[in-house]
């Protein structure tokens, strides 16, 4: 089995998800629960980490880790053979108490850090151990919407800010936000993540690549590194089948001229331009027969739609890398 891709470096965001081995419950007990935070207290010590949000299940648990080194293999596995070490002793077992690697997410925090740390927040909702995440005593969240936390390495300031400057308003703005939603319509980030292990739109995606990938060995590519490597630049037919598959709309609509406020054309238009190998002449014959000049209008009056509609950026954006994967 390959092993799955890390990318490192200093200020670096990421979702830890780490399981007991074979689903095992080896964090079924309080006492348990209260080691595994000791534990982590002396990681985040020890190796300088922040923890944005956490919530410890029994079989399983999530963290959003922000990196002040570039270490987070170093730090997770020093907290995983630490509790593993004391978990063993403690009840009288011998053997792996985490199943394989843990699962880390690069996450790009500017545009995913609030939805995630809403998505871990509500796991205990989802797996019907309490009704409200306020009920639920092993994760961040009561910290979060009443100020109570006593871990100097929980830092909760870079989400609350963005539902205000006053932290009662923004801790009240925060549990609306987590709380007001219903279970179905919280997405998971993590299946929406690019290549497997990027939760982030395509210029993160992008800057990852050049910045990290490049100069990794190809003698010894892994799934994940192909994935990013080969993406092979888009056709329009592809483009065009993804983006009526988002807007739920059919493919003609979109190759049809004349409709106006015809979204799902400005955004397959915008992503063909962008990321396809066809002159600006080529796509317009494609696109119904308008000219070059009227493909980079209409690439025009999308961004700056993007640019006061920061939800449609982000959709095309997620779009943008849903299809780079598609055609890799």
């Amino acid at each position: 089995m390959t092993r799955p891709l890390r990318v490192e470096y200093s200020g670096a965001y990421y979702h830890i998800i780490n399981r007991g081995n074979s689903g095992e419950k080896v964090l079924g007990w309080k006492r348990d629960k209260e080691k595994f935070l000791e534990y982590l207290s002396k990681a985040a010590d020890r190796f300088s980490l922040t923890v944005h949000g956490y919530c410890i299940l029994d079989n399983h648990y999530h963290l959003i880790v922000e990196t002040a080194l570039a270490n987070v293999s170093a730090a997770v596995q020093w907290l995983g053979i630490s509790y593993a070490s004391w978990y063993n002793r403690k009840h009288g077992r011998q053997g792996h108490v985490f199943q394989g690697r843990f699962k880390s997410y690069l996450v790009d925090a500017d545009e995913y850090l609030v939805t995630l740390s809403r998505y871990i927040h509500l796991n205990p909702v989802r797996a019907r151990i309490v009704k409200k995440p306020g009920e639920y005593a092993w994760s961040s969240y009561k910290a979060y919407v009443e100020g109570q936390s006593v871990y100097e390495w929980l830092a909760m300031d870079q989400v609350l800010e963005v539902f205000g400057s006053r932290k009662k308003t923004a801790q009240r703005k925060y549990r609306e936000f987590v709380e007001d939603i219903a279970l179905d319509e919280v997405e998971n980030p993590n299946k929406a993540a690019i290549a497997g292990f990027i939760i982030g739109g395509e210029r993160f995606v992008e800057w990852v690549q050049e910045t990290f990938l490049m100069e990794r060995s190809a003698g010894k590519e892994i799934t994940q590194l192909r994935r990013l490597k080969s993406r092979l630049k888009p056709p329009p037919d592809l483009i065009v089948r993804k983006v009526s598959g988002e807007f739920g709309c059919r493919q003609e609509d979109i190759l049809r001229r004349g409709r106006k406020g015809n979204t799902a054309r400005d955004v397959a238009i915008y992503i063909a331009c962008r990321k396809s190998d066809f002159s600006n002449t080529k796509l317009g014959q494609y696109f119904g027969g308008i000219s070059g000049a009227g493909i980079t209008v209409q690439c025009k009056r999308l961004e700056g739609k993007m640019q006061k509609d920061k939800r449609l950026r982000k959709r095309v954006e997620m779009l943008i890398g849903k299809i780079a994967i598609v055609n890799s």
